[in-house]
């Protein structure tokens, strides 16, 4: 027989799951990002089972969220290489690694320096304790962006934009991502007492990038005479088999080794994605399914492992953050676009920063590692829920008719 608390785990997951695919598709139909209807059923779910059989305190805990949290990225950013265009792309690769890097770097800077501008003004405002570390995290947890979020909101202008905007925005956030994580793991060590002095902090940085990217390159080169030699008969199940178990590979090795499991995972899918030995469409197709897995599940994770009495209790601060996130981000891109992108531009990139999964991820590593940084990363899941879930409903429904009144969007004639 099977024990209960798998069973209850395998009942309460299978149909949160099946509810969430219905959600999706009907965000789809709302042209609104699927993510918003996904962590809103798992703000509703009761995650404190007592009233069931069996002896877990909670549905889903911290530590296991975070478990479940990492690999979802690490699919998601995989996914990210594989579908990445890099001649699609080529034409705004260099303001798109400008946003993803400088950008990414100075919007997380810019709100450590704010949150500790705060806390030396205002002693107390803020529900975090002062120093480097938990201020860092915040502003390395809200620096990436998510692509799929933003093109969601924009589908209904998808046709009518400038192609040159979409790339744009597509290329920052398949680049910003492992910045983010990087950032977030520093910040994360300064808390703990592992990092102690700036030449650490950027050797540890610069070792995570480049073990990363080595990897991810050659575990991605290794990967494409493994996928080109699968036979015809199967091939899209046996692609997606082969692409998961190098995934998997990889991200775990890096991480052994002291690199960036997750720039390793994006990299080797960019590898992939863009041989000339392989369909890119078939593999999108045949990785589909795992990428559909991991977001819905990423986001319940994060529905389930928050309340909304959580959320609510820093509405001011989520508020805050939301709107000091804002104006980082245009101080961050206008000085790196200005002399690429008109003002309106410029205006329109700036507030099309939604964020997503990474942010989600890291929250929950914060929490799930308290006992080394303290309380305060218990604080870091309602905070991040409530900044993505405010991004989504308040810019994302904004876009659109910012198009339209800045004159980006053409007519349907044209």
């Amino acid at each position: 027989m099977v024990e209960l608390p798998l069973a209850l785990y395998l009942t309460v997951f299978g149909g949160l799951l099946i509810v969430s695919v219905f959600l999706d598709r009907l965000a789809g139909r709302l042209r609104q990002p699927g993510v918003l209807l996904v962590l809103l059923l798992g703000l509703l779910v009761n995650n404190d089972p007592a009233s069931l059989a069996g002896p877990p305190p909670t549905l889903l805990s911290y530590e296991k969220a975070d478990e479940l949290a990492q690999v979802a990225v690490a699919v998601v950013l995989f996914q990210g290489g594989l579908t990445t265009n890099w001649h699609q792309l080529r034409a705004v690769v260099r303001p798109g690694l400008r946003l993803a890097t400088l950008g990414s770097l100075a919007c997380a800077l810019l709100l450590m320096l704010a949150v500790l501008t705060l806390e030396v003004v205002a002693p107390g405002l803020l529900p975090i304790p002062p120093g480097p570390g938990p201020a860092l995290f915040v502003g390395a947890m809200l620096c990436s962006t998510d692509a799929s979020a933003v093109l969601a909101v924009l589908r209904p202008l998808t046709d009518r934009l400038p192609g040159r905007l979409i790339d744009l925005i597509d290329c920052e956030s398949a680049f910003n991502d492992p910045m983010a994580v990087v950032l977030a793991g520093v910040a994360l060590a300064l808390s703990s007492g592992q990092v102690t002095d700036g030449a650490t902090m950027i050797s540890d940085i610069v070792r995570q990038f480049l073990m990363g990217t080595m990897v991810g390159f050659l575990g991605g080169s290794l990967a494409i005479r493994l996928l080109d030699s699968e036979p015809e008969d199967g091939h899209n199940a046996g692609q997606a088999v082969v692409s998961l178990s190098v995934l998997l590979l990889l991200f775990g090795a890096t991480t052994l080794i002291g690199g960036s499991g997750l720039l390793a995972a994006y990299i080797a899918g960019l590898v992939i994605g863009n041989s000339d030995h392989l369909d890119p469409q078939a593999l999108e197709q045949a990785y589909g399914g795992y990428l559909k897995l991991s977001e819905l599940l990423l986001f319940l994770c994060m529905g389930l492992v928050v309340t909304p009495v959580a959320v609510v209790r820093l509405v001011p601060w989520i508020v805050l953050l939301f709107v000091a996130l804002q104006l980082v981000r245009l101080l961050a891109v206008s000085p790196l676009l200005g002399s690429v992108l008109s003002r309106a531009e410029v205006l329109f990139v700036g507030l099309c920063g939604l964020r997503g999964a990474v942010p989600i991820a890291l929250a929950i590593q914060a929490a799930a590692r308290r006992d080394e940084v303290g309380t305060w990363g218990l604080l870091m899941p309602p905070l991040a829920l409530g900044v993505v879930l405010l991004g989504l409903v308040l810019q994302g429904s904004g876009l659109v008719p910012l198009a339209r009144r800045l004159g980006l969007a053409s007519s349907p004639s044209d």
